[in-house]
């Protein structure tokens, strides 16, 4: 990333800086006052960087397609036309040298270790300090993956999220197409009528994803699929 500043504090002898620079970044959030909030650490830590703001995915791409030599990009996991980690993975396939900061209001240890994987520059909760969410902006702007400390911590919330999902990975592709209807609160009758199946044939299915979820009624699956996000395209 290029240096815009031709002197002053972290200028090393030869003139180069020895802090990292943010000129332009991007962030994507619903909620204009959490993009009030990053505007106002990012303004005070990064001097006279560009911000630009979007509040969705859409928005965003018609912002980067627009403007050019961004530094880097600040995601919400939880926008209303993305799905988990959909916008990750496509600012990624489409600006693969582009950081891509997810920020979210939970911490789920399961799903800072996806997002990573899926690619991102670091996660940061959005329940962190200020001087935190400084830090992990310094490391990220000077090449560093920023992982937050917590994620080596043992969390049984978490554990047992990751175990809801390895039960709902464990489902026939059958019974994922059934529980998706499930999640949707459609019957067992309008499910044999949308699947073209027999209600024994429903049944059955549902007596399996009981099972193998090792819960007792389709209310208690139901809120294990909502639980971890479940919609069938997982």
């Amino acid at each position: 990333m290029s240096d815009h500043r031709a002197g002053g504090k972290g200028m090393k002898a030869d003139g180069i800086s020895d802090e990292p620079v943010m000129e332009r970044v991007l962030i994507i959030d619903d909620h204009p006052l959490v993009r009030d909030g990053l505007r106002s650490v990012i303004a005070v830590t990064f001097d006279g960087c560009d911000i630009f703001e979007a509040a969705g995915l859409d928005e965003a791409l018609a912002t980067l397609a627009d403007q050019s030599n961004f530094d880097l990009i600040l995601l919400d996991l939880n926008i209303p036309d993305v799905k988990r980690l959909d916008g990750l993975k496509l600012l990624r396939e489409r600006y693969p040298i582009l950081p891509v900061v997810m920020v979210s209001g939970a911490f789920d240890r399961t799903v800072v270790r996806e997002a990573l994987a899926a690619g991102a520059a670091g996660f940061i909760p959005k329940s962190m300090k200020r001087s935190a969410i400084v830090d992990a902006l310094h490391r990220v702007v000077s090449g560093e993956i920023y992982m937050p400390d917590a994620i080596g911590e043992t969390d049984p919330e978490s554990e047992e999220n990751e175990s809801i999902r390895a039960r709902i990975d464990s489902l026939t592709p059958q019974q994922r197409i059934v529980l998706t209807h499930l999640v949707h609160g459609r019957l067992n009758k309008q499910i044999a009528h949308d699947l073209s199946v027999s209600m024994t044939t429903v049944k059955a299915h549902v007596s399996a994803i009981l099972l193998k979820l090792n819960v007792f009624s389709r209310t208690q699956a139901v809120i294990l699929a909502n639980r971890v996000q479940f919609d069938g395209e997982d």
